[in-house]
């Protein structure tokens, strides 16, 4: 494989984490949602829950005091850390030609961290990752890997990143401070938010017998992969009181200084990731403390955890910036339910914004998928359960898991109904072929008719010249669009072709100012520019980096002028 340029590389340490919940016996979301307490100072986090505690939470629906209270003190602020403005970090503010330094900004679910080193060195050492391609038995050609390293270029210059899916001291990815090592690694400040405490036993290594069992029981012809599948399961599945901390969440880098960092959950779930999830255990498993298949499958499935969908949001503020300060809010929106519930998600976002008068940046997993729960293969899940490995992915674990569970799950299928497993091309258009009335049309529609107090509104424009490709239509400057629609994001796998392919990921910006003239040139500060899907990158491994593509969009900071169509040379 082709070799790529090398780049300057940072060492990588631990240290993060926050957290908060949406159960206790007695509703807290309303409380949540009045107290939104603020993180201003570096290496600022509420106290960490112990393991027993975490397995109390799973055994007791209702948690007495002081564990109650102690979660709530935990769920209802960030961890921040400021130290790598503290020891005098600044901004790389690359230059774009014609548009001059911008704000590069990156949106990406990384799905959980699970290939951490590739993510860590698409962001920093280009080198690195030709390493970890080729471990990975990359079969990438000249030409792809040209994309690839331009792609590590524009990662490499972001200053601000939000990223979705993000673990802390969890089994499946060994333990790691996600957010807390790729901070350090890549000299930034952070903001973490966690959603969910992880509290289903076989997160956390408690069963790890009974699936070693049901892993081995699920092969029909045993083959050579089987022993490597089973120390897999058995390495990753391990328990470890010490370490595990159960966290997933989202999380703000930034080469600028981190203020007023704060997590507002939302009143609005969708879906109950604790008792809903619950109910997909037998009955007959846990009288009899083992599983047969019906109930592996269920296990593979379901998701116990504390908490829900929130959104954090965090100030950036330097001289560099618009106003001095701008706002970051980054979500991850409820994939386990309807669209309407999505927009009364996006409903509780806006009505926090409204007030500020400086420009807002809105990142996140929109999960706009046009439906409720987004598909997602055995082999993915398998992943997601117990990290990184090959094995998930190779026809021998998929000829041995080829069943189907209650919940229409099939080796090769989706996790939701297979009607569901098809192309949204564009889901900010009122009407989609073969399906009607597109039901994320709300979304959009209110999103590009909301106006903040002081007369904002976030940049819906798509001008060929501030587009990344020469195209042009709703949102083309901010989010990368396809010959038709949107690039997507998520992809369910080259077996399924152009199905199951969705705009999942977006990013929203309202400039300081932003004239009601498109290409009038009127402060053009700020205003979006050039969005790319890294798609390329993400497929540089062979089973992807995440289930989601990186989106990125440049924010020009003024002292340059209006892009033209030489600009689509750089």
């Amino acid at each position: 494989m082709p070799s790529l340029r090398s780049a300057k590389n940072a060492p990588g340490s631990a240290s993060v984490l926050r957290g908060f919940l949406n159960r206790t016996g007695v509703r807290l979301w309303p409380l949540f949602c009045v107290l939104g307490v603020s993180a201003t100072f570096a290496q600022q986090g509420p106290e960490m829950l112990t393991y027993d505690e975490i397995i109390q939470l799973y055994k007791e629906d209702v948690p007495p005091e002081p564990l109650a209270g102690k979660l709530q003190r935990l769920l209802s602020a960030p961890f921040v850390d400021n130290n790598a403005s503290d020891a005098g970090v600044t901004p790389v503010k690359p230059t774009v030609r014609q548009v001059g330094p911008v704000l590069r900004a990156v949106q990406w679910n990384i799905e959980r961290g699970l290939e951490f080193d590739a993510i860590q060195f698409a962001f920093s050492d280009p080198k690195k990752f030709a390493g970890v391609m080729e471990d990975k038995g990359s079969k990438a050609d000249d030409a792809a890997v040209q994309h690839i390293r331009d792609q590590i270029v524009l990662l490499r210059d972001a200053d601000l990143i939000v990223l979705n899916e993000v673990d802390w001291g969890v089994n499946r990815t060994l333990f790691r401070n996600i957010a807390g090592e790729l901070a350090s690694a890549l000299h930034m400040n952070y903001a973490y938010g966690v959603e969910f405490v992880e509290v289903d036993p076989i997160t956390m290594g408690i069963d790890q017998d009974v699936i070693i069992r049901e892993v081995k029981e699920t092969y029909a012809e045993p083959g050579d992969r089987q022993p490597d599948v089973i120390e897999r399961v058995r390495e990753v599945m391990r328990p470890d009181p010490l370490r595990y901390r159960g966290l997933h969440g989202t999380a703000i880098l930034s080469r600028y200084p981190l203020r007023d960092a704060k997590v507002i959950p939302f009143q609005k779930q969708g879906h109950d990731w604790y008792a809903d999830e619950k109910k997909r255990t037998s009955p007959f498993a846990k009288a009899q403390g083992k599983a047969g298949a019906i109930v592996f499958k269920e296990q593979i499935i379901r998701q116990v955890r504390c908490g829900g969908r929130m959104m954090l949001m965090a100030d950036l503020v330097s001289s560099d910036l618009p106003a001095g300060r701008i706002t970051v809010v980054a979500t991850h929106l409820e994939d386990e339910a309807t669209p309407a519930a999505r927009c009364e998600q996006l409903e509780e976002v806006l009505h926090q914004i409204a007030p500020i008068s400086h420009p807002v940046i809105l990142a996140g997993d929109m999960n706009t998928s046009t439906h409720d729960g987004v598909p997602t293969t055995v082999g993915r899940m398998f992943k997601d359960r117990f990290g990184s490995g090959k094995w998930w992915f190779e026809e021998g674990v998929v000829s041995a898991i080829n069943y189907t569970t209650p919940y229409g799950l099939a080796a090769s299928a989706s996790k939701t109904l297979i009607g569901f497993v098809r192309s949204v091309d564009d889901p900010t258009e009122k009407s989609l072929p073969m399906i009607g009335t597109n039901p994320e049309a709300k979304f959009f529609s209110r999103l590009d008719e909301f106006r903040f107090e002081d007369g904002g509104r976030f940049d819906f424009e798509g001008e060929p010249e501030r587009s990344s490709n020469g195209r042009s239509g709703k949102l083309a400057n901010s989010n990368e669009r396809a010959e038709k629609g949107f690039v997507p994001t998520n992809e369910l796998g080259e077996k399924f072709g152009p199905i199951g392919q969705f705009k999942l990921d977006w990013i929203f910006v309202k400039p300081g100012k932003l004239s009601h003239s498109p290409g009038s040139g009127v402060a053009y500060a700020f205003t979006p520019c050039f969005g790319r899907t890294l798609k390329e990158l993400n497929h540089s491994l062979p089973n992807r980096i995440s289930d989601h593509s990186p989106i990125t969009v440049d924010l020009p900071l003024g002292g340059g002028s209006q892009p033209t169509t030489a600009m689509l040379q750089h």
